[in-house]
């Protein structure tokens, strides 16, 4: 206090709160992949990471879909479950080379599964280009960009998870990148990632499938991340958002025979109107509603091409799920058993005794399985980490509350960087922590009957320091928790008596 010495009104504030540890957030995830455009403002956003709020700042800042080219060919054979009929012949619909991009729609995907704030690092812009090459060297450091999108992510503190689905489109060919992104989120020690299996036919088998990937994904920092499988049948495309320009040139040698006219009406009056936008994009409109309802065939080819481009890999739907958890029951309930929004079904149905070689592998490499129920729709069906081995970090919800936990309190302690080191500092510190963890064990975080079976807090001289650790400018903290853990296996006994005479 200070000394008065003339007379006079003196003012005092004192804290009435002690520091506080407050909850880091924990599902905001960074989006790596290609789009439209980058750019607020007239200023690049390329390659720059930028928090979003919502679908509709997205398209502000990134605008549009990819627009897709679709081809139509004959079906091989046996004939794939995506064959379909066009008059007597099997055809199949199928992407053009390099127009497979699920970026924008993955987007949609995640708000409509309880997305909120998130971060999305551009790393290309298509624009109107008719298409755009998905390439493993473009999510990682080359010599044109020496500094990757991992590398820029690690100057950004606020994603917490890391979500890639443009690298999907590398099939198997995505896997050698897991590893370094598992890197990258061990070295943050706040992020966690979410990962796809590839994309397949019926004729690849899914064990094979799950085995290729374990082969690939290698064995460090597994804890720090989660694959799911299968792909996913959504509605995210509305029907007209497709027309006749998303197909190739012969569509009108698909289509029936009598209806040549709406083609030789829109290509007699399409030349005076290319250099008029407002015209040409009437004429368009109007070739594609003659189309629809004069050809039952090219109704037929839409349906199944907006069928494929709504076939989407299920991160960002999974990274929706995480922050509707997080935010309605807390990072410490697992995310699972809960049904996507916007999803028709997976795209291959798994069964109990399918799910197993998922669940649990001797390599403890786990595969969260996502399953269609009779009623209940398409639920998230699995809750593990691949570090299915280890029984302290198997599980999602044990792993990402930890992180909570670690990354809440080393930010509170910052408060106490070079305060001394001594017995007060101690008490203050053991007394913020401590009310921190009540909160979370009255939440429900925690498990014990009560606080001291929940959680220890450890500071000081003879407990966790040395008069060496002390000397040499170090405090040590030693906390120990007591996580809860998901009920993955419910166990129902009955017990029938006998009637009593």
């Amino acid at each position: 206090m200070a000394d008065h010495i003339s007379p006079g009104v003196y003012i005092e504030e004192k804290n009435t709160f002690p520091n506080s540890v407050e909850v880091v957030e924990t599902a905001i995830p960074a989006f790596i992949g290609y789009t439209f455009k980058a750019e607020r403002d007239g200023k690049s956003l390329l390659r720059i990471p930028t928090r979003i709020n919502s679908f509709e700042e997205y398209v502000d800042f990134f605008g549009e879909a990819f627009r897709p080219k679709f081809k139509i060919e004959a079906a091989p054979s046996p004939l794939p479950i995506r064959s379909f009929k066009l008059g007597l012949k099997d055809m199949i619909v199928n992407y053009e080379k390099n127009n497979e991009l699920y970026f924008y729609n993955s987007i949609r995907l995640f708000y409509a599964n309880g997305g909120g704030l998130c971060v999305v690092l551009s790393i290309g812009v298509y624009g109107e280009g008719t298409e755009q090459q998905v390439k493993a060297s473009d999510f990682m450091a080359t010599d044109d960009h020496p500094i990757g999108p991992l590398e820029i992510l690690k100057n950004d503190p606020t994603p917490t998870l890391i979500v890639i689905p443009d690298i999907a489109a590398l099939r198997a060919g995505a896997y050698p990148l897991y590893p370094n992104i598992l890197s990258h989120c061990a070295e943050m020690e706040n992020r966690f990632a979410i990962f796809d299996l590839k994309y397949h036919d019926e004729t690849e088998k899914s064990d094979a499938v799950a085995e290729e990937f374990r082969t690939a994904i290698g064995t460090d920092f597994l804890s720090y991340g989660a694959v799911y499988y299968p792909w996913l049948n959504t509605v995210i495309v509305e029907p007209d958002e497709l027309t006749f320009e998303n197909l190739p040139a012969n569509l009108p040698t698909l289509l029936e025979p009598e209806v040549q006219e709406p083609f030789t009406n829109y290509n007699s009056k399409l030349t005076a109107v290319e250099t008029e936008a407002d015209k040409l994009n009437d004429l368009k409109a109007k070739h594609h509603l003659a189309l629809k309802s004069s050809s039952p065939y090219y109704c037929t080819i839409l349906d199944q091409a907006r069928n494929l481009f709504n076939t989407l890999p299920p991160s960002a739907a999974i990274a929706g799920i995480y922050t509707m958890v997080d935010h309605i029951r807390g990072v410490w309930k697992s995310p699972a058993n809960y049904a996507l929004n916007k999803v028709n079904s997976p795209i291959i149905n798994i069964s109990d005794a399918e799910q197993d070689q998922f669940n649990i592998d001797v390599s403890g490499k786990s595969i969260n399985v996502i399953r269609s129920f009779h009623n209940r729709g398409t639920l998230v069906w699995g809750a593990r980490t691949m570090d299915g081995n280890n029984q302290d970090w198997k599980y999602i919800c044990v792993r990402r509350t930890l992180i909570m936990i670690e990354q809440s309190i080393k930010t509170a302690t910052k408060a106490y960087v070079f305060e001394p080191n001594d017995a007060n500092t101690w008490t203050a510190i053991r007394g913020m922590i401590s009310n921190f963890l009540i909160n979370l064990w009255r939440q429900g975080a925690l498990v014990g009957a009560v606080p001291q079976q929940a959680f220890d807090v450890q500071i000081g001289l003879g407990s966790t320091m040395t008069s060496t650790d002390i000397l040499e400018d170090r405090m040590i903290i030693m906390i120990e928790v007591a996580m809860i853990r998901p009920a993955e296996f419910i166990i129902i006994r009955f017990q029938q008596q006998q009637q009593q005479p």
